[in-house]
Order: C-alpha cells, then structure tokens, then sequence
C-alpha cells in the first residue's frame, strides 16, 4: 500500500522521509494540519518492525496532536516525527544532530519536541542545529509530567462535578492504572486533594511508593478494571478501554493520561451507552504540550499552568456538547476541534479563569 492509500494519511498536509547514510538516520516527519500555526510534536524513536509500522505510528500521532493543539486553544498545528531504531543502542550524537538537520530544512513549519525514546538532553543537542526545538534545558518549561499531571487532575475533577455533582474530590474513589512519570505525579495530587486511590503498576517499586506515601491501594494489573470506583483513570499504554475490558468497567468516569485510550472510536459510544463519562485523552491530557507551548512565548509556568487549568473548561464544554447532541463525548471533541482548525479560529466563549482552581500543589 502506498503512503497516499494508507487510512491514516487522510488530510494530511506533508510527510517528510528522512535518511542520513552517515549516522544511519532514518526518520519520517509528518505534519498533519498548520491551519493554526506552525505544527508542533515530540520525535519518537522506536525498532519499528517495518517501515509501514513508522509510517502508520507518525501519521497517527500527528493527527493527534492537531486535535489536541486545537482543544488546547494554542495557535500551533499537528505534527510528530518517529526514528526508526531502538534508542538504547542505537541512538547517537551524529544521528540526533541529522534530526535537527532535517527539522531545519522545514524552517519552522514543525517543531520538534521529546516523546518516547527521546530525551531532553537529547533536545539540547539538537538546539545546537536547529532553532525550531521546544523541551530544552534552557527553554524552562523543564519535565512535562507535573504538567501533564495538573491537567489531569483539573480534567477528573470536570468529570466528577459534571456526573457526580461534587465539587471538590475528597472521598472520590480513583482507580489508576500505571504509575510512570505522570502517573506518580498525579497519584500523589489526588491524595492531596483527599481522593480514595487504587492503583496498579509493574513496578514494585512505584507501587510500594504509592502505598507507603499517598495511602493507595494496590491490585495487580488486571484486577485494576473490576475495582469498585468512580473513575478509572488510565495512565499505561493505549487501547485500554476496549470489548474485553468495557463490560468489567464498575465506575461512572474514565478519564485519565493515557494516549489512545479507546482501542477504537466505537468504544467511545459504548461508553456513553453505559452512562461512563469518558474524558477524551487528547484533551484532558494536554497539560505537556501547553506547558512546553510556552517556551516561545519567554516561559512563565504561573502563565502556563493558567492555560492548562482551562482544561476544566474545555471539558465541560465537550461534556455539555454531547448532551444536547446526543452524541459521545469523543464525537463532541473531535467535532468542536475539527471546527477550531478548520475554521481556524479558537472558541470564542472559551472562559479565560476558570470555574475550578485545585489546591497549591508541588508543581
């Protein structure tokens, strides 16, 4: 199959192929929408199993991020950029500066960014060769995850007073199911906010953090999709919510950090069938791209974590949509962004203070 056949490539803007015989860089930029401004996403590197397999990765991921960009109310585009090649032992110094190289070709139409495989010191070598680069040591914004975690917990607490009519999370029951970076970060928030927490991880280590610090009770990795909860928040791999786990669902809300949460769209509607409040992933987790958003603007983190607790906001909007429409409350984002970038224009009711501001946490 061509790459102009290939499902995912549907409306896309460019899709660059990028070889360095020197270093052995092969690489694919894909740039999905810059309707909004210049297209903006993290370089994955990963051992791909075929050239298909980056190819369909890349072009997902950066349709992705033009509908989280959007949501998000930044005036940035999509795009993503995966290396092919596993990162522990094939990434080097000349590989990560040809990256950068081909970044620069495209003169600030993409910005690249750490994701998977990538770190940011990583982004500090390609600063050294290109300008278009965010999530540097000298950019500000610094690790992602608190950031990310923030706009998680401003998104559960939009879920909870919507379907549950709370208006704070003492006593709400969270299941959480992985404890990497983002996950930690917003495990420890909600015990601070007085959530009840269950929770799930491969690491030993994390979960006897998560038991010893933040009172968490831990239950093994399957076990965490029949805890008797109000949300389940997914922060592992994608795809969680799918035909086998849906059925086991005991709670009202899922919302959570995790990409591509639904295994597929129809998942979205079997949730709202079952009156489950889904909080569409690239929404509630946009508080890292925000954050990092803010390096080119001078980063101030008060500004930055302003904008990300419009999350709030941005949620209740999706959640009222898809009442009055009748419709899931995944067709109600992806209609409400599709409009923001194909309009190019961002919402105009959107309210610049939000209607919930959590407790000081450490940020």
């Amino acid at each position: 199959m061509s790459v102009f056949e290939a499902r995912s490539f549907k409306n896309h803007e460019m899709v660059v192929f990028c070889h360095d015989a020197d270093s052995g860089l092969k690489a694919i930029i894909a740039i999905h929408n810059s309707s909004r401004g210049p297209a903006l996403g993290g370089c994955r590197m990963w051992p791909y199993e075929s050239d298909q397999e980056a190819i369909k990765d890349a072009l997902r991921l950066s349709r992705g991020m033009t509908y989280k960009s959007a949501m998000a109310n930044l005036p940035l585009g999509g795009g993503k950029s995966v290396i092919i090649g596993d990162a522990k032992t094939q990434k080097t110094d000349k590989l990560l500066k040809a990256m950068g190289r081909f970044v620069n070709r495209l003169h600030g139409q993409y910005i690249v960014a750490e994701d998977v495989g990538t770190t940011v010191e990583n982004m500090d070598l390609i600063q050294t060769v290109t300008n278009h680069v965010v999530g540097t040591t000298s950019g500000g914004s610094e690790d992602p995850s608190p950031a990310t975690a923030y706009g998680v917990l401003v998104g559960i607490q939009a879920a909870v007073t919507h379907a549950l009519g709370k208006q704070d999370l003492k006593g709400v029951k969270v299941a959480i199911q992985g404890l990497g970076n983002v996950g930690m970060h917003l495990c420890r928030m909600l015990h601070e906010e007085g959530a009840i927490i269950w929770a799930t991880e491969v690491s030993q280590s994390r979960t006897k953090k998560a038991k010893e610090k933040y009172n968490a009770t831990i239950v093994g990795l399957d076990e965490i999709y029949d805890v008797d909860a109000d949300v389940f928040v997914p922060c592992a791999l994608g795809a969680a919510i799918n035909d086998n786990t849906i059925p086991r669902l005991k709670v009202k809300i899922v919302a959570g950090a995790a990409n591509n949460q639904l295994a597929h769209s129809i998942h979205g509607e079997e949730l709202s069938k079952r009156g489950i409040l889904y909080a569409p992933d690239y929404v509630i987790n946009a508080g890292g791209v925000i954050n990092v958003y803010y390096e080119t603007q001078g980063y101030i983190k008060d500004v930055a974590y302003r904008h990300i607790a419009q999350i709030y906001d941005t949620l209740i909007e999706v959640f009222t949509k898809a009442e009055n429409e009748n419709i899931s409350t995944s067709a109600a984002a992806d209609r409400i962004a599709e409009r923001r970038f194909s309009s190019n224009t961002s919402n105009e009711d959107d309210a610049t203070i939000t209607s919930y501001t959590p407790k000081a946490h450490n940020l």
